[in-house]
């Protein structure tokens, strides 16, 4: 598998745009008895309107990036899905694949570029797109075939929080009471990472990503990568949000001139090769100066092995409390 393709991808769309003990996915986080399904019909908002689900879909394609997440997370395994990585389609990842088990979905098209004649075999009874570019075209002609739900309405394209996403899932598949838990359960488990390291609170942060030629990335605290250092008890420096706003962008670009931007209290790096990173930013002199490189805090967290990058740019109710361990133990204890 060439994983700096998978890198790649979450850096474009970062671009463009329970944890230990935790329960089964068809099971609320607090290991109570499942909570009680819905009534149906049930009526969906989203970019392009209403959708009205009939009864429990028991067939679901989902189109999104990260919308089989969400499925899965409420006890559904989507029938369909789309391959945005090629050597990763549907996002087999350490937070879901036990959840797929053998049941493994039909690929049905490469990121927002739907075959509608595979969607069609597979007879859906539900098709998601929360995650996703779908345009109003697609969405016509997907509810031809099945009740559709398009992207989060009041949010950009790949904009919309977890949490949002998750709900409007929930509700198509009549668990809206497991997805509030799921969701209660892992802001939680923020509360008690930010109780168990007092010591973070206030401290400044910011999370970047050095791949690009020439320059270094850094995420503004509207980004699920920085958000999720900020549930932490961190601080992202407004001055890097100021600068990704000014570029219309979640994220700023910043030349090797620049850095004063990130000389924070801690620097989390992003990228696929940790060593070739390591060994690059130690030979440049500015980031060398950075207070951050000098008290060795410089945490690196690798898309790929183990894929933290992946899980905090994927945002997802399964890939954020994975993600919470395996961060916390990487982070520097004061």
């Amino acid at each position: 598998m060439r994983t700096p393709k998978v890198a790649a991808a979450l850096l474009l769309l970062a671009l463009a745009g329970c944890g230990v003990g935790e329960a089964p996915a068809n099971a609320p986080a607090n290991g109570t008895a499942p909570a009680a399904a819905d009534a149906f019909p049930v009526t969906v908002e989203h970019k392009y309107g209403t959708t009205t689900i009939p009864a429990k879909p028991q067939r679901i394609v989902t189109l999104g990036l990260s919308d089989q997440d969400a499925v899965l997370a409420l006890g559904g395994k989507p029938v369909g899905a789309i391959d945005w990585f090629k050597e990763r389609p549907y996002g087999v990842w350490p937070w879901t694949d036990a959840l797929w088990g053998d049941a493994r979905p039909e690929v049905v098209g490469e990121r927002d570029d739907y075959n509608l004649e595979k969607v069609l075999a597979l007879k859906p009874d539900l098709i998601v797109a929360e995650y996703s570019g779908m345009s109003q075209q697609q969405y016509d002609e997907l509810s031809k075939i099945a009740p559709t739900l398009g992207q989060p309405k009041g949010f950009a394209d790949y904009g919309a929080p977890y949490q949002d996403m998750t709900r409007a899932i929930a509700k198509a598949m009549g668990a809206t009471a497991a997805a509030d838990e799921r969701i209660k359960g892992i802001e939680d488990k923020f509360a008690q990472v930010r109780a168990a390291h007092p010591r973070w609170q206030g401290k400044t942060i910011a999370a970047i990503d050095p791949s690009q030629p020439g320059k270094i990335v850094a995420f503004a605290d509207t980004d699920p990568k920085a958000a999720f250092l900020e549930q932490l008890g961190f601080t992202v420096p407004q001055a890097i949000t100021d600068a990704a706003v000014a570029a219309n962008n979640n994220a700023a670009e910043l030349s090797y001139e620049r850095l004063d931007l990130i000389d924070t209290d801690v620097i989390v790096v992003l990228v696929d090769d940790v060593a070739a990173a390591k060994q690059g930013l130690g030979a440049l002199p500015t980031f060398a100066a950075l207070k951050a490189f000098k008290a060795d805090k410089v945490v690196y967290m690798s898309y790929s092995k183990p894929p933290i990058g992946a899980a905090l740019s994927f945002n997802t109710v399964l890939s954020v409390p994975w993600a919470v361990d395996q961060a916390v133990a990487l982070l520097p204890a004061e």
